[in-house]
């Protein structure tokens, strides 16, 4: 998924092992989201990242509804997991558990 093109500050894929689709939706200015970015590099997993709050316009709605499908909340980070697992708030066990470590 490239979401963003070049535009790293609202997003980007980080190559690693293929653990299934990996998206992390978070905030720049949020330490939980920068936490678990770096936990998912740190595993070396395959994953994108989102930083919603550099988002705009209808990019940012769009990305907001999909965050809710898996967290009404809408609250970060919300960590999903092929599309069927949500994991939100920085959670290390239950990551490395979902994604098999």
């Amino acid at each position: 998924m490239d979401l963003f093109g070049q535009n790293k500050e609202k997003g980007d894929h980080v190559s690693g092992i293929d653990r299934g689709k990996v998206i992390m939706y978070g905030l720049s200015t949020c330490v939980w989201c920068k936490k678990t970015k770096k936990l998912l590099t740190d595993l070396g997993v395959d994953f994108e990242y989102v930083f919603v709050d550099r988002l705009d316009g209808d990019e940012e709605k769009e990305v907001i509804e999909e965050v809710r499908r898996y967290n009404p909340s809408t609250s970060f980070p919300t960590t999903v997991i092929n599309d069927e697992k949500a994991i939100v708030g920085f959670k290390e066990k239950e990551i490395r558990e979902a994604l098999g470590f």
